[in-house]
Formats: C-alpha cells, sequence, structure tokens
C-alpha cells in the first residue's frame, strides 16, 4: 500500500489550485457539525467492520511475499532452461505489484488481492498459464485454482492460504525487470500488446488516482463508505452492468477534485448531489485524456463511433485512457440514477440531524421491490465445475439485459441482481440469479397482448452454451417466477418473508416521474394481483391479437417450457447433459409464461423513475434538470458545477452534434438505438430486425416442429407469433 505522505496536497496552502479539468466548485472548509458527522461515520465503518486487523493486514503481506518468491523462482527456472547464461539467471526477475482496492488501500476483511506479475520479455503468457499454473497446483497451500486466459484481461485465480488472489501477467520489452521499477513511464507499453496494456492499467491507474486527488486519506475513507453503500444497494458489479472497483475510485475520486478541502462526511453528501445532476453521457475525468505517438486507442467519441454509444463514461486517467464503465447499460443506468437520489435524499436527512448513518446504509429491498422476476438457474457435477461454470454465465448475464431491451425495443426493463442464491438442498452444484422485471412506465398497452422473449431466450442459452470448456451437468435453467414463487432459500432465515409494509424510504417503483422528483422510496400501492384470475377463459387468452401498429408490443411473457421429464429432473436436484433435451428439441431454458396485464400497471411493483427512462441520455438530462435547485454551496457552486462540473467536456459534445446523428445517437442526445443493435449470434432461427413483428416462414416452420415435439399448442398467423400456451 502507498502512504499518503507525500501524496497529501495541503488545500489550505493552495485554495485556489485546480485539480483535474476544472476548477473546484467550492473550498469551503468544514464546520463543527461537519467534523462530528465525519467522526460518526468513521465510528459507523468501523463498527460494521470494514476496517482490516493490523494481524490480517500482516498475513496479506506474508501472503504476498510468498508468491514474489514463487514467481522469482519461476521465472529463473525457464530462464536457465532456455539456454541463457548463469549471469543471465542470477539476474532474472519477476516483480509482483498489486492494485484494486488493496492498492488503493481501502480493501477489507476478506476482501481478495488483485496483483499483477511483470516478467521479462522471453516469458510469455503461455509459460504464465501453462508453467507457473502447474508449480501453484501443485502447492498445497493453492486452493480453488481457476485461469482465465480468454478474459478480456487475462488471469489466474486462486486462494493462497484461504487469501484470494486475482493474478495478471505482463511481459514488457526488458531482459532483465529492475526491482525499482517504474511502472506510470510510459516506456513500459513499448513493443506490447493490448491484453498487456491492459493488464498493466490497473496498476498504473491506481497510482495516477492516488496523484490527482487533493487528499489521499479523505478519498479512502469516503471510497471505502460508498462501495460499501454501493453493495447494500445491489448497485456494485462491473460484469452486470453496473459499476464494479474502479469506476468508484474514479467517481469518488472526482467529487474529490471538486472540493479539495471537504471531509468525508461532505464529499459523501456532494458525491450524491453531483451524480444525481450530471448530464450522462458527458464523461467523468480526473485529467485530460493524453495522445501518444505509441498507437494505441485512447476513449474519444469525435473519431471512435462505438464510443458514442457509451450511456456512462468514466474516463481512466493513464494512457490509454480509456472508458471504465463500458457495461452499463440504459436499464442499469436507470437504476443507478434512482439510488443517486436515493442517497441524495437521506444525505439531505442526516444533513438536517433527521436521520443517521445506518439510514444510508439499509440494505434494498429487490424482491419487495418488483412482481415479476427472471430465475437463472445455475448448476454443475462438483463445485469446482460450478465455479468456472458460474463465471461463465455470469458474464453472459449483461448480454440478457441488453438482448430483452432490444427485443421490446426498451420496453419491457430488467433490473439484474448481482447476488448469488445456492439451493443447499440439490444434490447438486447449485446457485441462482434473479432479474426484475417491469414495464417501462407509460407505454400503452392493449389487454392481452404479450412480449415474446422465446428467441431472446434462446438466444442466450445459445451464446452460453458455446462455453469451451463445457463439461457433462453443466446446465443452466432460465424461468419466470412470480414475488409469491419465490424460492424459499431465498430469505436469510430459510423461509418466505412474509409480505410487511414498505418502509417509507424504500423504493416506490413505478410511480411514474414522482419517484424521481420525491427521490423515491415509498410505500408500494397494493392492487389486485392478476394470478387470482389464472383460471380465465383459455380461448380469450390465446385469441388472435394482431397488433395495431408496429410499435405496439404486448405485455405477456412467452418462452418455452420443460417437458415434465425435465422438470422432475430439475426438481429432484439430479444434473442431465445439453444433448438430451436437444434430442428432444426443447430448450434447456425453464418457461416464463403468462405475465399477463400484471405488467400492464404501473401500481405492479418495479422502480421506473422517469418516463422514457430507457430512452437513455435524453431522460438523464431531463431528471438532472429537475434536480438542478438541488445545488447550494459556498464559492458559486451552482454555477461552477453548472460551467465545470457537468459540462466539462463540451468540446465533445459540440463536436458530436452532426457526427453522432449519423451514428446512434449524440452525447446528451437519445441513445436508444444503441440497445437496439442487433446482438451477433450463430442462432438461424433468430427474431426479425428490431421494428417487425414478422418472422420469417422457415422459421415458423421451425419452432412449430419444436413446440409440437415439446408437448406444447404454439399459434401462428401469417408467419405472427400469437400464444403460446402448454396442453392441460
Amino acid at each position: 500500500m502507498v502512504s499518503s505522505k507525500g501524496l497529501n496536497a495541503s488545500p489550505s496552502n493552495q485554495p485556489s489550485k485546480k485539480f483535474g479539468v476544472t476548477r473546484p466548485i467550492s473550498c469551503a472548509r468544514p464546520t463543527s457539525a461537519d467534523l462530528q458527522r465525519t467522526l460518526e461515520l468513521e465510528k459507523f465503518l468501523f463498527d460494521m467492520g470494514l476496517y482490516e486487523s493490523k494481524e490480517e493486514d500482516a498475513r496479506r503481506e506474508e501472503v504476498l511475499g510468498r508468491i514474489r518468491q514463487i514467481v522469482k523462482d519461476w521465472v529463473k527456472q525457464l530462464t536457465r532452461l532456455r539456454g541463457y547464461t548463469d549471469q543471465m539467471v542470477e539476474d532474472a526477475n519477476a516483480l509482483i505489484l498489486t492494485f484494486g482496492s488493496y492498492r488503493l488501500g481501502v480493501h477489507g476483511p476478506g476482501a481478495d488481492i488483485d496483483t499483477l506479475c511483470v516478467g521479462p520479455s522471453y516469458v510469455n503468457r503461455e509459460d504464465f498459464f501453462y508453467i507457473l499454473h502447474d508449480m501453484l497446483a501443485e502447492m498445497e497451500e493453492v486452493t480453488e485454482l481457476q485461469p482465465v486466459p480468454d478474459a478480456h484481461v487475462p488471469v489466474m485465480k486462486f486462494k493462497f492460504e484461504g487469501i484470494s488472489i486475482d493474478l495478471l501477467y505482463a511481459s514488457i520489452s526488458l531482459l532483465v525487470v529492475p526491482d525499482d521499477l517504474d511502472i506510470s513511464d510510459m516506456s513500459i507499453l513499448y513493443n506490447i500488446d493490448e491484453p498487456t496494456v491492459r493488464s498493466l492499467n490497473g496498476c498504473r491507474v491506481a497510482d495516477r488516482i492516488l496523484k490527482l486527488v487533493p487528499n489521499v486519506e479523505h478519498f479512502r475513507t469516503t471510497l471505502r463508505c460508498l462501495k460499501f453503500w454501493a453493495k447494500r444497494r445491489g448497485v456494485y458489479s462491473n460484469v452486470t452492468g453496473f459499476l464494479g472497483g474502479v469506476n468508484w475510485a474514479l467517481l469518488v475520486a472526482r467529487v474529490c477534485q471538486l472540493y479539495p478541502n471537504a471531509v468525508p462526511s461532505m464529499l459523501v453528501s456532494r458525491f450524491f448531489r453531483v451524480y444525481t445532476q450530471w448530464r450522462w453521457p458527458n464523461p467523468v475525468m480526473l485529467c485530460e485524456i493524453e495522445e501518444d505517438e505509441l498507437g494505441f486507442t485512447v476513449w474519444d467519441p469525435r473519431k471512435n463511433p462505438k464510443d458514442r454509444n457509451h450511456l456512462m463514461p468514466i474516463i481512466t486517467p493513464a494512457y490509454p485512457c480509456m472508458n471504465s464503465s463500458y457495461n452499463v447499460s440504459a436499464s442499469t443506468l436507470r437504476i443507478m440514477l434512482d439510488q443517486f437520489l436515493y442517497g441524495n435524499k437521506i444525505c439531505e436527512e442526516i444533513e438536517l440531524n433527521k436521520a443517521q448513518w445506518s439510514a444510508l446504509f439499509e440494505s434494498y429491498l429487490f424482491f419487495e421491490s418488483y412482481k415479476n422476476f427472471l430465475q437463472v438457474d445455475i448448476v454443475a457435477a462438483d463445485v469446482d465445475d460450478l465455479r468456472a461454470w458460474k463465471g461463465w454465465v455470469e458474464s453472459r448475464l449483461r448480454q440478457l439485459t441488453l438482448m430483452i431491451e432490444r427485443d421490446t425495443l426498451g420496453k419491457l426493463q430488467c433490473h439484474p441482481y448481482p447476488h448469488e442464491y445456492v439451493d443447499t438442498s440439490k444434490q447438486c452444484s447449485h446457485c441462482a440469479f434473479f432479474m426484475g422485471l417491469q414495464r417501462k412506465q407509460g407505454e400503452f398497452v392493449q389487454e392481452g397482448q404479450q412480449f415474446d422473449i422465446r428467441g431472446t431466450v434462446d438466444e442466450f442459452r445459445h451464446s452460453v452454451n458455446m462455453y469451451l470448456f463445457w463439461k457433462p451437468g453443466m446446465e443452466i435453467y432460465v424461468s419466470h417466477v412470480r414475488r409469491k414463487q419465490i424460492p424459499s432459500y431465498i430469505f436469510p432465515d430459510g423461509y418466505r418473508r412474509s409480505q410487511l409494509p414498505r418502509p417509507a424510504n424504500q423504493h416506490q417503483t413505478e410511480d411514474g416521474e414522482g419517484s424521481r422528483s420525491n427521490s423515491g422510496e415509498q410505500h408500494l400501492k397494493k392492487r389486485k394481483d392478476p394470478e387470482v384470475d389464472d383460471k380465465q377463459d383459455k380461448a380469450e387468452k390465446r385469441r388472435s391479437m394482431s397488433p395495431k401498429s408496429r410499435d405496439s408490443v404486448s405485455p405477456e411473457i412467452i418462452s418455452h417450457r420443460l417437458d415434465r421429464a425435465s422438470e422432475e429432473r430439475w426438481a429432484s436436484g439430479s444434473v442431465g447433459s445439453n444433448s438430451e433435451a436437444e434430442a428432444g428439441g426443447i430448450s434447456n431454458s425453464s418457461s416464463i409464461t403468462n405475465v399477463n396485464s400484471e405488467m400492464s400497471s404501473c401500481d405492479d411493483v418495479g422502480f421506473e423513475s422517469v418516463a422514457g427512462s430507457s430512452e437513455g441520455n435524453a431522460a438523464s438530462d431531463q431528471g438532472s434538470n429537475n434536480q438542478r435547485s438541488l445545488l447550494s454551496d459556498s464559492c458559486g457552486s451552482n454555477v461552477l458545477l453548472e460551467k465545470g462540473g457537468l459540462t466539462e467536456t463540451e468540446a465533445y459534445s459540440d463536436n458530436l452534434q452532426l457526427e453522432a446523428n449519423a451514428a446512434h445517437g449524440t452525447v446528451g442526445g437519445d441513445n436508444s438505438h444503441a440497445m437496439r443493435k442487433p446482438i451477433e449470434s450463430d442462432n438461424k432461427c433468430m427474431k426479425p430486425e428490431v421494428g417487425s413483428k414478422y418472422r420469417p416462414r422457415n422459421c415458423a416452420k421451425k419452432e412449430r416442429r419444436k413446440a409440437s415435439n415439446s408437448g406444447e399448442l404454439l399459434h401462428f398467423l401469417c408467419g405472427f407469433d400469437i400464444q403460446l400456451a402448454a396442453n392441460s
């Protein structure tokens, strides 16, 4: 860890110093009340167990020392085997550097250590994933060893004496790696490939962040607080489309630059105040984007069309500057903006002494916020297989969100919940993820209409089953469940939580535009559950309803059912193979059936905020403008935030207005096209282009045969899917 000594600038001596790309919003110093609230916040974080003991910290340092010696021995062994001189063998070296939460000094008990091994030019990535892997596999101290060589950033995951390690590798253009290597030096990037650049960037970004914030200790306390908040509110997960550790660090660092003299209690409050009003997709940047002759691609929407589709750009400060939050989708952005509003409301109450810090960290009641869910069950033959299989499926869940947004034109909104649940009663190794479903607020819905996402789920299943390391027993089941059908293992004490009145500060989910302006977590409105009408006339539910316009989409969700044998096998916890399901002509995805007009009312659950929020950035702009009055600070906060923090990239937005119209949206404009773009897949029987309700005849024939084989009744009219119902 880097000490704050030497990195702590003294803002008192340089009150007008520019941190980042703009002047500060406010140079106000803390009052006695601010200092008291900071003490209370730090005590709360300590009481919640977020700080590691000295003994645990010393144990981590010991483990890192062991790993350093292992990689040095590995490099020396390879140097000798490749015929280098004795002097070269003696000088051969490899470094272990840290990044992420450990490098930033905000790790807690049980957190993993992000590490980077830097080796000489003649030791390549294949040596790392084969020879070093085999060395680690033979050690008793090493468990749960999992190489992921094909990841965007190749990594080897394992536990060393119980401590989780994520180990990356970078081979640099030096024959001997010096012990005092400066990782921030630009010359280290010469003659290396893109994966190596991404591996090095973790350390380079962490070092740069610590140098760009005005007060390291205040930054650390604030970041520790907001990471804990994000986990409690269900918005901490890069892989599912929310924000990960580096994203939160960059957001906090920017707020520290805008308020250089603020203490942690002030910074937490200003964090929510700033980002509830930020005009996404204007980027968050800690420094100007660097250009260099090395030729690596940097984030620049003026030159790179793909960068124009990013909804929440948070730019890394080290060359080559990248968008660290490219995973964010329209749905996850909407969810995070709602949570920022919730945090802002609680912080205002704390500043008025109407609430305590504990209120800010109340867990988000996900299963009480929706009535309809997708349940994704992941099973494997043993724990080791499940670990690898789950990692792959989890990395694809974001694609399922994007596919549903695309195929329903954004009218069916998804909330992926970044927590996994385990059913220990299953005979196989198991975990499950859930996604909340809700209709986009304000959409006109015809009675009996339906959302047909069979093709969407099949496309998702197809992409998941392309896993190169698939083994027998690895299965995935996707099913639709209502709130009353949530499995009992989801709840803490092993039983279904009784339906209690919603807390006043919990989000009401479909209250229209008022939810955002009210910072909304209100009581859910009671409504008769349409599920009591399940015995309605089946013929009425299956009647043909051609849409009145190309834009009309039905609120009923449709997919495939497992046959009875598959359901019995899944219920018993046994695991089959994919070949069984495919031979029978059915998907191994469970059914998503008959979410009727339950989805059509704003009184149903979910937490939609601003009408049209899934249309992306225009709604973000509207939401931010509605909250303009919240800004109040000394040194002309309103003006500075308007001219500085929130529009600090006018050069980008001004130059983009004409170019982006030819692409898929403008900075500050409608980016809904981004989620409508087709997602590549090898599935030949797919939905037609967005906007068309009719499928090719050959697709209809294939699905007709498929439905017949699985005992389902499927109606077609001129190739248009109308209804799917299971035979009684």
